[in-house]
């Protein structure tokens, strides 16, 4: 498997680098992962990185997008924290990977039987944990108004971990001008997506890319 240097990168669209994504977690789901060696892409890399994805995830030990996606050495920056939400940091990371870096695609990632989605629905109070939960109650907001009392507590943790993957998603351009404009001009495009932590399979929640003048979703 080739290692990405600059010209590959560069010769990406956004839809080719998801796409690239979507193909990666059906080889892992199958198990027919691509066989790398990863010694060799250690040399291939040690001058230079030209991922084509940042993916934000959560802490979780079984999410490591590397794995789920099928990727290599030098293919995506992962950037990970506890109910992979946005903060300042984060966002300074997704500057770097697409306008410094080159990166094509934002993902945003979450998972079932999220626990730091289960400990927000369970109004956890701990340490600094409370204000990274904290930044969750948006979409447990906006879960409520729309369910009202028919969500169960078995089923409301799925549906705010999705939510939150939404709020998440539409948070980085509002926050970031850098990110607009490079989204507006067609330079990178933004997903949604959860991870089965039963099946390992990916589900694609939104895809948002800038074609001739118009949002595509």
């Amino acid at each position: 498997m080739r290692t990405l240097n600059k010209e590959a990168q560069s010769s990406l669209t956004p839809q080719k680098a998801y796409q690239i994504l979507v193909e990666g977690n059906q080889r892992f789901v199958n198990n027919l992962r691509y066989n790398r060696n990863l010694l060799q892409q250690v040399n291939e890399t040690s001058e230079g990185q030209y991922p084509f994805a940042i993916v934000l995830s959560c802490i979780d030990s079984r999410t490591s997008a590397e794995l789920i996606f099928d990727q290599g050495l030098g293919d995506i920056f992962s950037a990970r924290i506890a109910g992979n939400v946005l903060n300042e940091d984060i966002l300074g990371s997704m500057e770097f990977a697409c306008k410094v870096a080159g990166s094509k695609l934002i993902v945003v990632l979450g998972h079932t039987k999220c626990g730091a989605i289960k400990g927000t629905c369970s109004h956890v109070q701990m340490g600094h944990l409370t204000g990274l939960l904290s930044k969750v109650s948006p979409a447990i907001h906006a879960v409520e108004k729309r369910e009202g009392a028919s969500a169960t507590p078995e089923n409301a943790v799925e549906l705010v971990a999705i939510e939150n993957v939404r709020c998440q998603l539409r948070s980085i351009l509002d926050r970031s001008p850098i990110l607009e404009h490079l989204y507006q001009e067609g330079s990178i495009g933004l997903v949604g997506a959860m991870y089965s932590v039963e099946s390992g399979e990916v589900s694609f929640l939104e895809q948002h890319f800038k074609q001739a003048g118009k949002a595509a979703a």
